[in-house]
């Protein structure tokens, strides 16, 4: 792959996914880390010792004139005023998923983008998984026949006493800073993908929601049912409730004459499987994934500064992004949440 010229990042809120995952995709992906902005020392140190300026808020982040976009990490909440501001200071924005934790932030942040025309993503790193662009090409080539649905399961434990490495509060379980619990947290990863493996997005949703094991004020899981406008159905089990040792990361689509079904793929590193089912004989057949052990985040630091750089910016779509967000609300209102 040619490499662009590197673009030069910014990372607003540097907790431990932009330290674990996307710090290192942008390296990897021969871009520049130049500064981050966080209020805690610990990550600002962390930062330091990567080489890089540490800064206490956003203000001076978005006033280095060598930072051409940012990564926006921080709690959900605070997402839709970060991305107007770095909107206004006229840099690109990657900014992590759901939008905001509020379809009206949603709204508002697309609006600001808009406004001057500059270049926004949600950080749907599921869609540059290898195994994931290898399942998407082998439906676009027919080799399930006609899809008709899509089986997502994506859970994880998240305890009460859970917390980053760091010992920060988890605001993943606190509805004001969240918007909601393991429903607005993990399922736009699988309708954002439902939309990039089938080629359509969903049309409309239903949800049912509950607070089973965990003691905290949001939904610790959540099967929502859908179908997109042709008629793919699709189902989709979150969770924060799922212990970690069960079978908890799976990836199904069904066509008409085979299914694709994929294990461990869903996630913020590579690798997986992938396995191929005929659908008249059961013969299986391990898939070829080219690439497979890349990071989903180095896959998408690629294709965000590629599109940068290009003025291409088809692989990313706010108002593509805001669909999923109606998804999200839809889902929660038919709970009655």
């Amino acid at each position: 792959m040619t490499q662009h010229r590197p673009v030069r990042w910014g990372i607003f809120g540097f907790g431990w996914v932009a330290q674990d995952y996307m710090a290192p995709a942008i390296a990897a992906a021969g871009d520049i880390l130049v500064a981050v902005a966080d209020p805690d020392p610990r990550s600002r140190q962390r930062a330091e010792g990567l080489g890089v300026r540490a800064y206490p808020d956003e203000a001076a982040l978005l006033a280095d004139p060598e930072i051409e976009a940012i990564y926006v990490a921080t709690p959900n909440h605070l997402h839709a005023d970060a991305v107007v501001r770095i909107a206004a200071a006229g840099k690109a924005v990657l900014c992590e998923k759901p939008m905001a934790a509020s379809l009206a932030d949603a709204e508002r942040m697309l609006a600001a983008c808009r406004g001057v025309g500059i270049l926004y993503g949600t950080a749907f790193d599921q869609r540059h998984h290898p195994a994931h662009r290898a399942m998407r090409d082998g439906i676009r080539s027919g080799r399930i026949g006609r899809p008709t649905v899509i089986r997502i399961v994506y859970a994880c434990w998240v305890g009460c006493e859970w917390s980053d490495p760091d010992g920060r509060e988890n605001w993943r379980v606190d509805p004001a800073k969240a918007g909601g619990g393991a429903l607005i947290d993990l399922a736009p990863h699988g309708i954002d993908l439902a939309e990039y493996l089938l080629g359509e997005p969903l049309a409309r949703v239903a949800a049912m929601t509950q607070r089973r094991v965990q003691d905290y004020p949001v939904d610790d899981g959540a099967v929502i049912v859908g179908t997109t406008a042709s008629g793919i159905l699709a189902n989709l089990h979150v969770a924060y409730n799922c212990p970690e040792a069960l079978p908890r990361r799976r990836l199904e689509v069904v066509g008409s004459t085979a299914m694709l079904s994929a294990e461990n793929t869903m996630g913020q590193t590579g690798g997986g499987s992938v396995t191929l089912i005929d659908g008249l004989t059961g013969a299986r057949e391990a898939m070829h994934v080219p690439d497979a052990e890349v990071s989903p985040f180095t896959g998408q630091v690629l294709a965000f500064s590629a599109a940068l750089r290009s003025g291409e910016w088809r692989a990313f779509s706010g108002e593509r992004d805001l669909g999923t967000m109606r998804l999200i609300a839809q889902a929660y209102a038919s709970a009655g949440a």
